[in-house]
């Protein structure tokens, strides 16, 4: 069989010898809508811990904004350099589907399962992984869709199996296929650092609170009896994030000190201070009390992080995922030391973490906050729209083999 349309299904089992993908190649490294087009590629092999998911639905990440810029990595270049013949990238890390053929060692999942794709992929072989230690913290540990080809935005997504959930069953394909990669990443920012971990009462600082990562860690920190305090940058975003869990909302365009902190021995310090001491009053009067926050979810970095180390509570945590405004860090040391606070970095989920914030969603304590479904060819917009952060609230996703929203897919015989 050389090819089917999308919606289409072949055999149970059977893999077409080619699929359709929404592909980057670096001679098109740029913005979005130019550098994503819609391609058939050669449908991929498995390796024997390895399963093809006919993919229903995709969510969108920023990480496929940096694969179509080619920058901050070349993904397509770092893979070459160790060994993978592709000169293109099929990325995605969001995905739900069923899962249409399994490798010879796989026997966790089998063809006929519905299921959810989580972001994070590893080598069993790691000495680390083997012998127990957490996964994620393995050398070998590389996101997939991103740092991996043959994501979620193929007919055909290539996964280890041990990355499979079972699909909730209340969920469409496109509520399914957009939430694990921003609520797993929040849920192990929020619950995998023992022992800062969210607890009932907690007040937790959440930036771009509108997000798909912040609207998971709103929901996650309000789950676990906390409360949260949103941060946006734009009024109309405030109801979004009180209906997500939110206590009070705080708009950081009202204050004007981000950036890199200035010297401490300069004069413009003077004036840091005065701005961020106004944005720590802006949470209290957001709490309703003078308390600082015990957790700050943070992933703007550079812009951001010297007013988080400054507000976050004595004995408190910074847990940062990402450096969304830029990679340099400053602080005053003298709050970070003598306050005992912890500057803690996140990177992805593990199997547990995973299947923990799927639970959340299956058990209806948190919802997937999808915002819009894109159609397959909406791929390029939808990334275009979130590196011009004008993406509505919550999590995007666009159909693959589903259609329409709410859509099965049609058999081809």
């Amino acid at each position: 069989m050389k090819l089917v349309e999308l919606g289409e299904r072949p055999p149970l089992g059977v893999v077409p010898e080619q699929m359709h993908a929404f592909v980057v190649r670096p001679e098109r490294y740029g913005e979005p809508l130019d550098a994503f087009r819609h391609e058939v590629i050669p449908s991929p092999s498995l390796a024997p811990d390895e399963v093809l998911v006919y993919v229903m639905a995709a969510g969108i990440n920023y990480n496929n904004v940096w694969a179509a810029l080619g920058q901050p990595l070349d993904v397509v270049a770092e893979r070459q350099r160790k060994g993978e013949p592709e000169d293109f990238h099929a990325g995605g890390s969001d995905c739900s589907g069923i899962v249409w053929q399994v490798g010879e060692a796989v026997t966790t999942v089998q063809p006929g399962d519905e299921v959810v794709v989580h972001g994070a992929s590893w080598s069993a072989d790691d000495p680390w992984v083997a012998g127990g230690g957490d996964p994620v913290l393995s050398e070998t540990t590389r996101v997939w869709g991103y740092q991996t080809n043959h994501g979620g935005f193929c007919q055909f997504a290539r996964a280890q199996a041990h990355q499979c959930l079972p699909k909730p069953e209340r969920l469409t394909w496109e509520e399914a296929g957009c939430f694990l990669m921003t609520a797993g990443t929040a849920y192990r920012m929020l619950l995998g650092w023992p022992p800062h971990v969210v607890r009932p009462g907690d007040a937790v600082l959440v930036w771009g609170a509108a997000g798909g990562l912040g609207s998971m860690g709103l929901q996650i920190a309000a789950a676990m009896g906390a409360r949260p305090v949103a941060v946006v940058s734009d009024e109309s975003k405030r109801q979004f994030c009180l209906d997500h869990g939110a206590v009070g909302v705080i708009d950081r365009t009202r204050f004007s000190h981000w950036g890199l902190m200035p010297d401490t021995a300069s004069p413009a310090y003077a004036d840091w201070v005065a701005g961020a001491r106004a944005f720590g009053k802006g949470v209290w009067e957001a709490l309703g009390e003078r308390a600082n926050p015990s957790i700050v979810l943070e992933h703007p970095g550079e812009g951001t992080l010297p007013t988080s180390a400054f507000v976050a509570a004595t004995g408190g945590m910074v847990v940062i995922c990402a450096g969304t405004t830029g990679y340099n860090v400053t602080m005053d040391l003298r709050y970070h030391w003598m306050r005992q606070k912890r500057f803690q970095g996140s990177h992805l989920m593990n199997d547990a973490q995973a299947a923990a914030a799927t639970a959340m969603v299956a058990e209806e304590k948190i919802s997937p906050a999808l915002s819009r479904v894109f159609p397959f060819d909406g791929i390029p917009e939808a990334h275009q729209l979130m590196r011009e952060n004008r993406h509505p609230p919550g999590n995007m996703a666009v159909l693959v083999n589903a259609l329409r929203p709410g859509e099965g897919a049609r058999s081809a015989g």
